[in-house]
């Protein structure tokens, strides 16, 4: 008697990338505690942990975390569920093709037929059982052959995402081929990609059986392929420590969008679920007040332990001291208060707070960092 088929969705092996300083939501966001190891959203769980909890549905104890040395004491802490074989500790950040790719080498040396999902840890995702059908649907697409990402489609022309242009139907419930992706675009342009109902916001979600995803990147990045299946062909067995010392750093740093979404959108291989569903990508302060008033104009969002006495102010206050912070008339502003640092500014200029970053580290102030 045969065995019955495997479903697709028993393919399915989320990877969570859990990188990056978050250098915009400084002071809050450090090298030893980036953003999504706290909570942003008020849900009384760090980002990582929502992102967790949100793909455990599809994924079960199929989840593996990619981070830093650094990190991993936080996320065992964090994720006790997690299965510590399914963790990738990173001695330095080499973006997302590495860390991505790396685990997907990982996986498919174990399951040669796994489907991998890449989500990232700090994105806020607000309709769950939205986002899960979404994910079903391109696991189901993926299994054709195709490397999938979820589009979201736009709200309003923002200049804050890359944009994926959809091409035609395919033979599913309602994905795409993709035709191509674009870079951030200037508002007019970004007005255009809108109007035309044509794209859709790219939020960095990649669905694919690995084995295609790693055959695109032995085409464009051989050397990076190399590296990364070295590594993983080591991974269980003795030999890991010492092979990923000699190699990781030696692999390039390039974003998976560049070595492996847009090349294979240019083979026909890449297609596009379309998803509606509330979707953040907390990149700095003024994100997290948007997020945090839901729009209504007019209020003073408050995280952590802070003490406060708001009069005529509205934008964000984040304070994890015992300082008492009082704001009189100031509209828009923001303040993060922590034992060593205070940022004052405004949601005009939350994207500025990464240049303060970079001249602290000229300036010698690692300890800051």
């Amino acid at each position: 008697m045969q065995n019955p088929k495997k479903n697709n969705i028993d393919r399915f092996f989320a990877i969570i990338p859990a990188g990056g300083s978050g250098s915009r939501l400084w002071p809050l966001s450090r090298a030893a505690a980036p953003k999504f190891l706290h909570d942003l959203t008020g849900s009384g769980q760090t980002l990582l942990q929502d992102t967790w909890d949100r793909l455990q549905p599809l994924a079960k104890a199929r989840t593996m975390v990619v981070t830093g040395d650094i990190h991993a004491r936080a996320v065992e802490e964090q994720l006790p569920e997690l299965d510590l074989s399914n963790i990738i500790l990173e001695p330095t950040p080499r973006d997302s093709t590495a860390a991505i790719g790396l685990a997907a080498a990982i996986l498919m040396l174990r399951e040669p037929d796994v489907i991998i999902g890449s989500f990232a840890a700090d994105h806020v995702i607000l309709d769950e059982n939205k986002f899960q059908e979404a994910v079903l649907e391109a696991v189901e697409v993926a299994a054709t052959g195709l490397i999938v990402t979820i589009g979201l489609v736009p709200t309003e022309a923002s200049v804050a995402f890359g944009y994926i242009q959809q091409g035609e139907p395919l033979d599913s419930k309602s994905a795409r081929s993709v035709k191509k992706f674009v870079e951030k675009p200037n508002i007019k342009l970004a007005q255009e990609y809108v109007d035309s109902g044509d794209y859709f916001w790219n939020a960095g979600m990649f669905i694919a059986p690995a084995k295609l995803l790693l055959e695109v990147l032995a085409q464009t990045e051989p050397e990076l392929h190399a590296g990364v299946m070295k590594i993983a062909l080591a991974w269980d067995s003795k030999d890991r420590d010492q092979v990923m010392s000699a190699t990781w750093l030696k692999l390039k740093k390039i974003a998976i969008d560049y070595a492996i979404a847009e090349p294979a959108a240019l083979q026909n291989l890449v297609a596009v679920v379309p998803a509606e569903f509330e979707w953040h990508d907390v990149g700095d302060f003024a994100s997290i007040a948007e997020l945090q008033s839901q729009g209504r104009k007019g209020n003073l969002a408050v995280i952590g332990s802070a003490k406060v006495l708001s009069d005529s102010s509205s934008g964000i206050l984040v304070s994890y001291t015992n300082r008492l912070v009082a704001l009189i008339g100031l509209e828009d502003v923001i303040v993060v208060d922590t034992p060593d640092a205070l940022l004052v500014t405004n949601k005009a200029n939350a994207q500025k707070v990464k240049s303060l970053v970079e001249a602290l580290r000229q300036s010698g102030h690692s300890e800051l960092l």
